[in-house]
């Protein structure tokens, strides 16, 4: 006997609505359609926000990495920075790439860890926010999240394991259907990189997009089998911005003869500069070297808005958010551009996020944190 209804949700990393739009992604499958405003930061102040329902100043999740020599994990780390040479070989994608593997292994971390660009003398000074798992029963913490909240209220569901390739998640999510559940969060991450090098190739874009209908088209297939009404919704956190520039920030800050760890702190992610201002004179300095790059310091106002804005200014004492377009070259990130990037203001075209359903959608869905107030309503639906 079929079920009367199974819930899915499924998360595309990066499915901008300005790309839903330009390719009229499902516009027949899941024609109740909105453009969600995205919650400023990256995936990871997105992703955490999307499963709590809470914005960064709550949560605490802004940039991967901030300032905070206090509550550093890497201290050890850092005092043995003088054997990692040359720093040539060090900085190589791959190699950066298993370290991190090592390092997260040692630490413990269950979360998303990347070591990225960061470089390993500054560790010490660097916390790191996504040390657990988000999607995990307490995976953050005393906030609730999804797993929390599902468990709460006794639901049958499937969680997808982040570690997994969209292709597994899509197949787990088939077997989670045939096996009794009825609730489905599906996690898919592999659209945000592709879109980093291909986002201005329309036809690249457009041929992705169609591997996804298919999979979508599957997994809506195949929960049909089992219940007499399946309820389709794909989420997404952000858009994409094609590159429009890039400016080395690091190396002006450096040339300014202010010391590192001793006069400021700072974070350098891909579109914003998060200042730690420790000496009387430095935020002088500073502000006048970012006067010349295409950008401006957020307002108070604009970090209530954004929800970032925090009274311990563990996000930093000023952030510097650089225009529509324009990366930080090199950065804490990366040492070359990237095609596309998100991260920039969410006023952007290019940044607003999106949601898809084949049913109506309530209208108080404005910001992706409203994700979870609906997806806790469509399980109390069940």
């Amino acid at each position: 006997m079929k079920r009367k209804n199974i819930e899915i949700f499924l998360f595309i990393d990066a499915l901008g609505w300005k790309i839903v739009q330009e390719h009229l992604f499902l516009s027949d499958a899941l024609p109740y359609r909105k453009k969600v405003t995205m919650q400023f930061g990256y995936s990871s102040s997105a992703i955490p926000t999307i499963l709590s329902g809470k914005t960064p100043a709550e949560h605490g999740h802004l940039g991967l990495f901030r300032f905070a020599p206090n509550s550093s994990p890497f201290k050890m780390l850092s005092r043995l920075a003088r054997i990692f040479k040359p720093d040539s070989f060090w900085n190589r994608g791959r190699v950066r790439h298993h370290l991190s593997k090592l390092l997260k292994k040692i630490y413990g971390f269950t979360g998303y860890f990347q070591l990225y660009r960061m470089p390993l003398w500054k560790l010490k000074f660097m916390d790191y926010c996504e040390k657990q798992n988000l999607f995990i029963a307490n995976g953050m913490g005393n906030i609730p999240n999804l797993h929390d909240t599902l468990s709460s209220k006794q639901v049958d569901f499937h969680i997808s394991d982040w570690h997994l390739s969209d292709r597994e998640n899509y197949l787990e999510a088939e077997r989670a259907i045939e096996h009794g559940k009825n609730f489905l969060f599906v996690y898919t991450a592999s659209f945000d990189g592709a879109l980093h090098d291909k986002v201005g190739d329309f036809q690249a874009v457009e041929k992705r997009l169609q591997v996804i209908a298919e999979a979508i088209s599957s997994l809506r297939n195949k929960a049909l089998e089992y219940a007499e009404n399946v309820h389709f919704t794909v989420i997404s956190d952000h858009g994409m911005t094609p590159l429009a520039g890039a400016v080395d920030i690091m190396g002006e800050i450096e040339k300014s003869g202010l010391e590192f760890g001793v006069d400021y702190g700072a974070c350098f992610d891909s579109t914003m500069a998060r200042f730690y201002y420790l000496k009387n004179g430095s935020e002088e300095v500073i502000s006048k070297i970012m006067s010349k790059f295409p950008g401006h310091f957020l307002s108070c106002d604009e970090e209530l808005k954004y929800g970032i804005y925090r009274s311990d200014r563990a996000f930093g004492d000023a952030i510097f958010l650089l225009d529509a377009g324009i990366q930080i070259v090199p950065s804490d990130m990366g040492s070359a551009p990237l095609n596309g990037m998100h991260g920039f203001s969410p006023e952007n075209e290019h940044s607003h996020a999106a949601i898809l359903s084949n049913e109506p959608l309530p209208e108080y869905i404005e910001n992706v944190a409203d994700y979870f107030k609906f997806m806790v309503e469509r399980v109390e639906a069940l």
